[in-house]
């Protein structure tokens, strides 16, 4: 049987006593600021949604500024494993708790009178921010391996959920998500930030609307690993002060420190992560999901088509270079490959499309991109219908814009979990087939493979203790 730790990196699976509940952290707990929004009354001029912030790594540089901008809601909380320290994409980069709860203090300061504010808490323990019931919604900007286990007792707990894409490391993962949403009756975006770009939804729009005529192949691209890592050989190296290794590791393999395991390149460890090809390949493939309306679906045969990996021995060990074809049932066919710019590409019987992340727009025709479109043509939801400009950092805000309009609504956001799960769940087989290096056929349905005992067994990960699949349970 194939499984992902024991074909890529050999650690053993150890069982771990439960951690202790961390001591609380440093930082007041203002009361008068975090009265729940439920509480207010909708229509009360002070009524805000508290957030808390699990993970202070190096995404949540996006997610906080994308969070504070709006004035109605207010950055209660912010939760990570470690302290502060360097090692984060950029080396020099000081990040962790104390450094986003000194962001959310700063950003408040200037708000007020006297240019002081202490009311942002600091938790190394997510259970703790979870255990408070002022808190309406929390921000997920972990690593992958912890977003189901989070993510459900976030939900058990009451809160709204903003997850961080990929949306789970497996696909059982992923389908617990959804039905933790469903039963908990949450509201849960999935952090795939280009749904919110005006110009990824009108190269949707134009898909969907037939100017390309008849689907027959869609192309995406994902990025190259940003680091190539440690070869074989590699050495393991002490845990610095004020980092919790063992509750990063969580649910995980028991494996050696290094600093290039943790912080960003975890991206590039199976037992963390798909690697790129989950990473940007949740931002292209969705879009093709999008374009194409398959959201809740997967295509129904993936096959490897070329994906490279480190050699054995490695501390990275997802693949270096993705390459895989997936079949859709109505005959449409998908590959994803890594280039230097991940986008998605649309080729049809009347022409081509083709969007980057960056919001650059080709067609051929050419002038089928100032194509006007009619009332009868397909026109997607927009997170802000008043936008036109395609700026990262304002897609971003847009997108953490419609979550909250959602927590007030109690109605779905641009992209709910079940949309998540999906395209997750493309990037996710993707990866199989090139571990597994052939072929298999994929019943999105059952969400198993009809013939393929290796491909179901690679559905589920085993899960260290105290982190076992009980976290899961809905």
């Amino acid at each position: 049987m194939a499984t992902f730790s024991h074909t890529r990196t050999g650690h053993s699976h150890t069982r771990r006593r439960f951690l202790k509940t961390a001591a609380a952290a440093a930082g007041a707990w203002c009361a008068a600021t975090v009265v729940p929004a439920r509480v207010r009354g909708a229509t009360a001029p002070s009524n805000r949604i508290n957030v808390g912030l699990i993970g202070c790594g190096h995404q949540s540089q996006r997610i906080v500024p994308s969070f504070l901008v709006h004035t109605d809601m207010q950055m209660v909380a912010v939760c990570d494993v470690r302290r502060c320290g360097v090692g984060y994409y950029y080396p020099d980069q000081v990040l962790g708790r104390e450094t986003a709860q000194r962001w959310v203090h700063d950003h408040y300061a200037q708000q007020t009178g006297s240019g002081r504010y202490q009311g942002c808490a600091a938790y190394a323990d997510f259970r703790e921010l979870l255990a408070h019931p002022d808190i309406d919604a929390v921000a997920i900007v972990v690593p992958d391996h912890w977003h189901a286990l989070i993510a459900i007792a976030a939900l058990r707990a009451g809160k709204d959920v903003y997850c961080e894409k990929p949306l789970a490391l497996t696909i059982n993962q992923g389908r617990q998500m959804v039905k933790a949403v469903r039963r908990y009756q949450r509201v849960f975006q999935t952090g795939a930030q280009f749904r919110s770009s005006p110009n990824v939804r009108r190269a949707c729009e134009l898909v969907r609307s037939g100017r390309l005529g008849q689907i027959h192949t869609v192309r995406t691209w994902v990025d190259p690993n940003s680091f190539e890592g440690p070869g074989p050989g590699w050495q393991p190296m002490p845990v610095p002060d004020g980092f919790d290794y063992d509750f990063w590791l969580g649910p995980a393999p028991d494996a050696p420190y290094h600093v290039e395991r943790c912080f960003h390149r975890w991206r590039y460890i199976l037992d963390y992560s798909n690697g790129q090809t989950c990473n940007f390949g949740a931002h292209t493939n969705d879009i093709a999901q999008w374009a194409l309306g398959m959201d809740g679906t997967t295509p129904v045969e993936f096959e490897d088509n070329g994906a490279e990996f480190p050699p054995d021995g490695s501390l990275f060990t997802a693949a270096t270079r993705t390459a895989f074809r997936a079949r859709y049932a109505n005959g449409i066919e998908l590959f994803c490959e890594t280039r230097s710019s991940s986008a998605t590409r649309f080729e049809g019987t009347a022409g081509w499309l083709e969007i980057d992340l960056g919001g650059g727009l080709r067609t051929y025709p050419e002038n089928l991109s100032g194509t006007v479109l009619g009332p009868q043509d397909v026109h997607l939801p927009s997170s802000n219908p008043t936008r036109e400009e395609n700026v990262r950092k304002l897609i971003d805000a847009d997108h953490v814009r419609n979550f909250l309009d959602a927590v007030k609504s109690g109605q779905d956001p641009i992209e709910p979990v079940e949309v998540g799960h999906s395209t997750a769940s493309l990037c996710i087989l993707g990866n199989i087939a090139q571990i597994l290096k052939r072929k298999f056929t994929w019943d999105p349905a059952a969400e198993r493979s009809p013939d393929d005992a290796d491909v179901n067994a690679m559905l589920s990960r085993p899960m260290r203790d105290p982190w076992g699949a009980e976290g899961l349970e809905v």
